[in-house]
């Protein structure tokens, strides 16, 4: 059962490094509509990388990511000790199958272990809930896009406003450098650490969906119009699309501080599924 799951996490691994979302892809087809000049030729040409990509079956960017995993565990998973351990044996096997490329480096020595993992890499996020299931995705965090990300501990007072204008100045500073058209993940509220986890798993909502709090969407459909007039465009060459997408997720806060963490993901929003059964079957969406 154990060598079957490590295939299935590396099945997973592929689709995401290879496939991406028909959300995103959708996105930037609308985007193409509306460009002309040289922010079209930047579009387009993603979008060839994109069909290449699936049909020869090789990663769609050479940056090939920090494997990231978010995982809902049901609490009567049967292997719940292995599961751990499988995602990383996936990872391993999936480096030199894919193959992708070795992105775990050590902060002090540069050593590079050579097949995606290290201390706390791959890096997993658990959520337990009820049945016998497990869910994971895997969400591939490419280097450009991932130095981008921004901590903002605000003053309270600022209010909402200051909020939508430190969102909209720090993307629009970055420019060129996450690889643009962007989908941008906002945590607002909860401590430094939370801010900026909330960022992150804003990134796992489809391009085009919104928050279900309807104050919070159209913050997320202001964010993006204001981004957008910007004018950086694709790969920051100018144009009309900046970002793809905004969203926006909150946690509750201290009367004192007000956090706000950004996180980027570029053009590439990598991400991919798959459902784990108690029997050991699995299937990649």
């Amino acid at each position: 059962m154990s060598d079957s799951l490590v295939d299935g996490i590396v099945e997973l691994i592929k689709k995401a490094e290879t496939e991406l979302p028909k959300d995103v892809i959708q996105a930037l087809r609308k985007a193409k509509k509306i460009e002309d000049g040289i922010a079209l030729t930047q579009i387009d040409t993603i979008l060839q990388n994109i069909d290449l990509a699936k049909k020869k079956k090789r990663p769609m960017c050479q940056d090939t990511g920090i494997q990231t995993f978010f995982v809902n565990i049901g609490i009567n998973y049967p292997k719940i000790k292995e599961l751990k351990e499988i995602i990383i044996k996936g990872v391993k096997k999936a480096t030199g199958e894919i193959p992708i490329r070795p992105n775990t480096v050590d902060p002090f020595t540069g050593k590079n272990h050579q097949d995606n993992t290290g201390d706390h890499i791959p890096y997993i996020t658990w959520n337990f809930i009820d049945g016998s299931d497990v869910f994971i995705t895997a969400f591939p965090k490419g280097g450009g896009s991932e130095n981008m990300s921004k901590l903002g501990m605000l003053k309270p007072g600022v209010g909402i406003e200051g909020f939508k204008d430190f969102v909209v100045d720090e993307v629009i500073k970055t420019g060129g450098q996450p690889c643009p058209p962007t989908v941008v993940g906002v945590g607002i509220g909860g401590g430094a650490d939370l801010s900026l986890k909330l960022g992150k798993i804003a990134l796992l909502r489809p391009v085009g969906s919104r928050n279900k709090d309807k104050n919070i969407a159209e913050i997320e459909l202001e964010l993006i119009s204001r981004i957008n007039k910007g004018g950086k465009g694709p790969m920051g060459l100018g144009g009309k699309t900046t970002v793809l997408d905004v969203h926006i997720e909150k946690a509750h806060r201290h009367p004192a501080s007000l956090p706000v963490g950004i996180v980027i993901q570029c053009w590439a929003n990598r991400r991919a599924k798959m459902v784990i059964h108690c029997d050991g079957s699995w299937e990649v969406e």
